[in-house]
This record gives C-alpha cells, structure tokens and sequence, in this order.
C-alpha cells in the first residue's frame, strides 16, 4: 500500500512521532509533504511525549491525530495511553501506526525478538483495537477497517495499524544530511584509540555496530563493550550505574542526540551524581539516521549547555578530528565527570555489519572484563 493512501484513508491533519525504519516509506511520505510542520507533522523525542502532544492537539482542535512509532515504543505510550487517553480517563482518541519488528516467523535483531512477541498483546491489554497492514492487505480492506475505527474513536478510544515489514511504500525521494563533516564510524575510532582498555557503553543503532566492528578490524576483544542494542535512551543510565559500582575504573559512554534526547532527564541525574570516572560522549548528527535519517531537534539544542546546567562540571564541543582527539586526551587524563559533544554527518557505509556475537556472550564477557 501507497504511504500516501494510507493517509488519505485516514484523514487526518496531523502526525506526530518517533521515526521507525519499518515506516520509512511513511516518515518520507510526511517529510516531503510537510517537512516539520506545528500544524501537521512534529518528530517529538519519544512515544510518550507523541501522545501527550497528539492528546494535546486533539483538546485544542477536537480532530483525532496520529502517533507513529517503531513497536519497541509501546512501552513509552503505556502511561499516557491507560493514564491520558483511555475512555476511563479523559477519553482522548487517537490512531496509532506502529512498526511490528519481530514479528513471529520473520528473523529480525535480538533486541525485537520478545518485543514482536507480544506487540499485539499489549494493545489489547491497553484496550486499543488493533488492524494488522501487511503486503497483501488491499486499499478497500484498511478503509473499511477505518470505517469501524471511526466508531470506536468517536467513543473515546483509540486505535492501531500495525506495519508489518514492506507494507508500506513510498516513491519519492528524499536526502538527509547536515553541514557537518565528520564521519560516525570514523569518530568512534578516534574514542577507542585512546579510551585503550577501558570499558565502553555505546548506544542503540549504527554506533554500536560500527564499534564492534571497529574492534574486528583492530583485532580487540569485544568484551571491553557494551553494545545497548535496544532500550534506546538508556546507555548513559547504564554506564552511571556501571561507574558507580566501579568507581576505580574509567567508564565511557558513546551515546547519540536522538537517544539522549529520549530520555533526557538522564543527564540530570548523571549531573547531579557526578562520578569522577564517568565520559559521556554525544555524536550528534542531529538525525536518527538508523532508522533512516529523519531529523531529531538536536541541531537546536545546546547539548555543552545543557550538560553544564545538570551539573557536568566539564562539557565542550568539537566539530574536527584534531579537536577531538585534544579533548579525548584531556579527559582521559582527568578525574572529573566529562562530557563532549562530536558534531557528525548523517551516513554510514552500505555494507555495515551486525555483531556476530550473541547479547547473552556480550553481557558475560563483559562482565567477566568488570571483574577483572
């Protein structure tokens, strides 16, 4: 089906959420529409911030809005949709079009495995009724599944399309990119040249595959790392925690603008704890380019700023290699909570692999590493 059927056959003014390479076809469809638009489409920084902006637009309009999301954000929508928007509630509908990875029977990552498991599961337990887009699915059966939808929506519930895998396509075209230069892959080279034996955090996406196999092409041992394959927005939580149970071990964090603004509140806290043996490393490339390149607000936010109000007590930010390996050797050498924004191009290479270890042999060798 057509991106722009499925919007027609919706009818809605605005979208709203988190981008989904499953819905690539869709978040192209929006961007050369409406690019980012108050009036008709905002990529906000998680599900639950989607929802509360869609509940919003819907108190101000009384039109019904969309809140698109990979389904790995159901469990972001939990609170605002049984808390916000159910019919016991306030009765706020909205339509929801989620991307099912893991899907049962379709290989997919670890990290979408028990998640595709129970997608469908967790709609229905939220009492949103659900309509499954595949392939085969035509125009006259998703439109009169909205017909029905409508009904229900009209009564104060909410709704879900669930995207299975290539059902959803788009022709145009559509470029993402930056005035930056440097390169992903190639910063994450520069950090473990210097981070040397000391254990990495990085965060979900493109990073910690190209770590990986920066340490492949280095002939390293994966145990120093831990790649956060999923639960994106979480990396730095998990190194505070690391850094404050080994407090004589120098942990890093490579993290990215579209996770940190996630789950912002995460530096407050880091801040406000401030290990001495903790750098939090940010590559912005002010897009969340794994999932296909739809801008994040990143190239608007302060991120130096805003780590120095939580209470980093150092926070710079470099655009070149040379800067950057200055500033990595300056808190290499340091005892202070560190923070350093890298400003990154959108891209990474064609033939980027995946880790060819298990989560499980990542967890136990590094923590076995921690041990040691």
């Amino acid at each position: 089906m057509k991106a722009a059927k499925l919007v027609e056959i919706i009818g809605a003014d605005f979208y709203t959420g988190v981008p989904d390479s499953q819905l690539k076809a869709l978040g192209n469809y929006l961007m050369n529409t409406y690019g980012i638009d108050s009036r008709h489409h905002m990529i906000a920084a998680n599900e639950g911030n989607c929802t509360a902006l869609a509940a919003g637009y819907y108190l101000a309009t009384g039109k019904v809005p969309v809140v698109y999301m990979q389904n790995s954000g159901e469990g972001n929508i939990i609170n605002p949709a049984a808390s916000l928007l159910n019919n016991k509630v306030y009765g706020i509908p909205v339509v929801f079009i989620i991307g099912w990875r893991g899907e049962p029977g379709i290989h997919d990552e670890p990290q979408h495995i028990y998640q595709g498991e129970i997608t469908v599961k967790l709609l229905e337990d939220m009492d949103i009724a659900a309509f499954i887009i595949g392939k085969d699915t035509t125009e006259q059966e998703a439109a009169e599944k909205m017909e029905v939808f409508r009904g229900i929506l009209a009564s104060g519930k909410s709704v879900a399309f669930v995207i299975r895998k290539g059902a959803i396509s788009y022709d145009g075209q559509i470029v993402y990119k930056n005035g930056n230069t440097m390169i992903r892959e190639e910063i994450i080279k520069h950090i473990i040249a210097v981070s040397g034996q000391d254990p990495i955090v990085s965060t979900t996406g493109k990073a910690s595959r190209e770590l990986f196999e920066a340490r492949v092409e280095n002939h390293q041992s994966h145990k120093y790392d831990f790649l956060t394959v999923g639960s994106m927005g979480h990396s730095s939580s998990i190194a505070l925690g690391i850094a404050l149970n080994k407090p004589r071990q120098r942990i890093w964090c490579i993290d990215g603008d579209g996770a940190v603004l996630m789950h912002m509140g995460a530096m407050a806290v880091i801040g406000a704890t401030r290990p001495n043996n903790l750098i939090h490393i940010v590559i912005n490339n002010e897009a969340h380019e794994t999932v296909g390149g739809m801008p994040t607000v990143a190239d608007k936010v302060d991120f130096v700023a805003v780590a120095r109000a939580c209470g980093y007590p150092y926070a710079v930010n470099v655009d070149c290699y040379k800067e950057l390996d200055k500033k990595l050797e300056e808190v290499k050498g340091s005892s202070q909570l560190s923070f350093i924004e890298v400003k990154c191009g959108i891209g990474a290479r064609d033939n980027l692999g995946r880790p060819t270890t298990t989560t499980l042999d990542n967890k136990i060798s590094f923590m076995n590493y921690l041990k040691e």
